[in-house]
């Protein structure tokens, strides 16, 4: 938003900026009061001294401060800044001649409570004189004639939006604030018909629109050259209603993005001054009677108690009460003594951001100067601690990044498509998504994962590992205090593609030898990874079967199960799956649920001297059915207590084959028992005496003993 550094000066007497560098100066204290300036363009004179009219400050306005969006507002943050008189302004018209016969009626007070107006009569439609030419096209601002320069002229100088009619089009000599009938149309100055509904708030005349309330004027009652009558309003609307108006028809106005936001409610009256003064300067013409000002409903801003105390606690700093008072006083607050240390604070009806204590503190804050407060650390009187899980996701962070994956981090909001699609839980839907596919909070973060691989895939990276940590989101679960409260639960989600080589580090650490020949990633070197990370939870038991959710390859997944809950599923994604999210190459993820590994504790490292006595091996070659998983041949066989046993693997595994000793249905595997005492050495007969223990346990599973 742009302002002229001349235009501010009508209403402040500016200090010396005879050069650049005070310039600069201003642009700072601006800036740090919270009125940014993002730059500046300065004109210098042949004296070289800089030309102020022509310098032009570069503002960014924060939304909740329409009344710094013009000249007069920036010029009362510039008094107070420097402790200058604020000139007002104060429109001076010539005596008014007889009364008007222009009547209003606000039908919906509670929308419209203060509607004004002013009426001209025999003015002159022409250009606008040159000074009014010269500063609005100074704000890129296309000048139209002296009518409706004025208005703009008024709204880039004190804030406040107005509009002028002619008069002569206006059915009855009346204007009506209400809603608009169903089908109503209004042709809009942009020349567009609009199909009204009940949810317009307009300004009609006596028989038809003639404006969008707060949005902009009507086509039929504009000013043109045969213009002779004019009636100026000027009104405070519901920014509310303004703003679902606004984005109801795709209009965004000067006028609508300042009502939006709130305008000032006591300036409808020198505002509807200011645009008849401007009008009769330069067309000339007649006043008609005295302003039009009607009131239908008040609108106070309650006054705020100030503590003294407050400030000082808050600040870390003391104000004094004269600084305090100087400083409310030039931003137009009313401060009047309360009790001891207190004040009684009357907001300014422009400031409808100031609602409490901490707002008024803030302002003073802005205007003493964040920089002129001490750095001081605040008082703490406990200790920095941990959070309760901090160590584990240290753990895992670490592990991840040593095995080669990458940190990323996508959205906390998908579509219901892929909520519905990746989850069984009940979504939580936003109030106001940013669009159609990303509309509730995630329930999985399986989407995010793949919309992650599928971009580093269209943008040719073959080999990607990534990782995200964060939460899903659930409108209630079992874990809930109370029915439908929402759920934030802890995940792990890993995305893998491309080659199962990567960083020699990694390599190192997944036992591969570096710079081996490249292979593509399997689902075993995602069960590998997989394994590393829950390597570190102490568990009694841990097994892995195959029931996974549906968008995994069923042959290709799997899912853990550490003392009896799921703490992850993981596989190849199904390629129905891939190829309905256009992924051109296979995918691999891994779920890791972290609100249930989190149950376990880390394992504390134990030193244990290696034995002295040496390890005996037996191994047992069979054959069983497939549906004999190696799950229930380890639990067979480490159910039977052998003390002895430190490890019982497969070393080999054949399947398919049409030969008497494996037929088809079955497969044949070579099992290796490892036994080793600490406190002597083992003798043949009972190593003997396991190994039969051993085999009928394997028999009882359907087993047959091959030769």
């Amino acid at each position: 938003m742009k302002l002229s550094l001349g235009w501010i000066g009508d209403f402040v007497d500016l200090p010396d900026f005879s050069n650049v560098g005070t310039i600069d100066k201003i642009v700072e204290r601006l800036t740090m009061a919270g009125i940014a300036v993002e730059g500046f363009s300065v004109d210098i004179t042949e004296k070289g001294d800089v030309d102020l009219e022509q310098t032009v400050l570069d503002f960014e306005i924060t939304t909740n401060r329409p009344d710094a969006m013009n000249h007069y507002g920036v010029a009362r943050e510039v008094s107070a800044l420097y402790d200058l008189a604020l000139k007002p302004i104060a429109p001076k018209l010539p005596p008014s001649q007889g009364k008007s016969d222009v009547t209003i009626d606000i039908q919906e007070p509670e929308l419209c409570p203060r509607f004004t107006a002013r009426e001209i009569r025999d003015v002159t439609i022409r250009p606008s004189l040159p000074n009014i030419v010269s500063r609005l096209q100074l704000l890129d601002q296309r000048p139209i004639s002296n009518a409706v320069d004025a208005t703009n002229y008024v709204l880039w100088e004190s804030g406040k939006p107005t509009h002028v009619f002619d008069l002569d089009l206006l059915e009855g000599g009346r204007l009506v604030i209400r809603k608009a009938a169903d089908g109503e149309t209004l042709k809009t100055l942009d020349g567009v018909e609009r199909k009204l509904t009940t949810d317009d708030l307009v300004v009609a005349d006596a028989k038809k629109p003639v404006g969008l309330a707060g949005v902009m004027g009507g086509f039929d009652t504009m000013i043109t050259e045969k213009t002779k009558n004019i009636l100026i309003e000027s009104a405070w609307w519901d920014p509310v209603t303004v703003r679902r108006m606004s984005k109801r028809h795709g209009l965004h106005t000067d006028a609508s993005h300042r009502f939006e936001r709130g305008a000032d409610f006591e300036s409808t009256v020198v505002s509807t001054d200011r645009v008849a003064e401007l009008i009769l300067a330069s067309g000339g013409g007649t006043l008609i009677g005295d302003v039009i000002d009607v009131i239908a409903r008040k609108l106070d801003l309650a006054p705020v108690e100030l503590d003294l105390r407050e400030v000082h606690r808050i600040l870390g700093e003391k104000l004094s009460a004269l600084e305090i008072n100087r400083i409310l006083t030039r931003l137009g607050f009313t401060v009047l003594p309360g009790g001891e240390d207190t004040y009684l604070v009357h907001i300014p009806s422009w400031r409808l951001d100031v609602e409490r204590e901490i707002d008024i503190i803030e302002e003073l804050a802005r205007l003493h100067g964040y920089d002129k407060f001490a750095n001081t650390l605040p008082a703490y009187s406990g200790e920095v601690r941990d959070l309760p899980d901090a160590h584990k996701d240290a753990r895992l962070r670490s592990s991840l990044l040593a095995l080669g994956y990458n940190e990323a981090i996508s959205l906390t909001f998908i579509s219901k498509e892929d909520a519905r699609r990746f989850s069984t839980a009940a979504e939580l839907d936003l109030a106001n998504p940013l669009s159609d596919e990303a509309s509730v909070m995630r329930t999985s973060m399986v989407p995010g994962m793949l919309n992650m691989l599928a971009y580093n895939l269209n943008r040719g990276s073959d080999n990607v590992r990534l990782f995200e940590a964060g939460n899903v989101f659930e409108a209630s679960g079992p874990d809930a205090s109370s029915p439908g409260k929402p759920l934030e639960l802890k995940r792990i989600s890993v995305g893998v593609t491309g080659g199962a080589t990567g960083t020699a580090d990694a390599e190192v650490v997944r036992g591969l030898t570096p710079g081996a020949a490249a292979r593509p990633f399997s689902f075993f070197d995602l069960k590998g990874d997989v394994e590393s990370l829950l390597a570190p939870f102490s568990h009694w038991t841990l097994y892995y079967d195959a029931h996974t959710a549906d968008y995994y390859h069923p042959g290709r997944s799997a899912r853990a199960v550490l003392d009896g809950a799921t703490v992850a599923q993981f596989g190849q994604i199904h390629p129905e799956m891939a190829a309905a999210r256009k992924l051109r190459q296979d995918v691999f993820v891994a779920e890791i649920y972290l609100d249930r590994l989190y149950r376990h504790d880390l394992r504390h490292a134990h030193y244990e001297a290696p034995p002295r006595f040496p390890a005996v091996e037996r191994d047992f070659s069979f054959t069983f059915a497939d549906g004999v998983e190696f799950d229930k041949i380890r639990q067979s066989v480490t159910g039977l207590g052998i003390g002895e046993l430190r490890s019982f693997v497969p070393v080999e595994i054949f399947r398919g084959g049409s030969t008497v000793f494996v037929t088809p249905g079955n497969y044949s595997i070579l099992l290796r028992a490892t036994f080793q005492s600490s406190e002597r050495t083992l003798r043949d007969d009972e190593v003997a005496q396991w190994s039969e223990r051993i085999m009928k346990a394997l028999e009882a599973l359907g087993g047959t003993r091959r030769a």
